[in-house]
């Protein structure tokens, strides 16, 4: 089984939002039917990275250091954007 580390992009103000899942194709379904409070007034949300990983922990590690390090973030997300 594979889990996933990834960023969502919002296709209404290009705001961003990390997460991850064991299964992609339906935490992105969810997101966009409005099943997540935070980003409800944001959908539709567009998939644009993703990382997978072997381990449930590796990918929720990497998604709270992606949301707690900034450095990290802005280094993933200048290769997102090419900033």
């Amino acid at each position: 089984m594979w889990y996933y580390c990834y960023v969502l992009e919002s296709t209404i103000d290009k705001t961003t939002y990390i997460g991850s899942t064991d299964n992609l194709k339906n935490r992105l379904k969810e997101h966009n039917s409005g099943k997540t409070k935070s980003i409800k007034h944001k959908i539709p949300m567009r998939l644009i990275y993703c990382e997978a990983y072997r381990n449930k922990t590796l990918a929720i590690k990497r998604e709270r250091s992606l949301k707690k390090n900034s450095a990290a973030k802005k280094e993933l997300f200048s290769r997102i954007f090419d900033e």
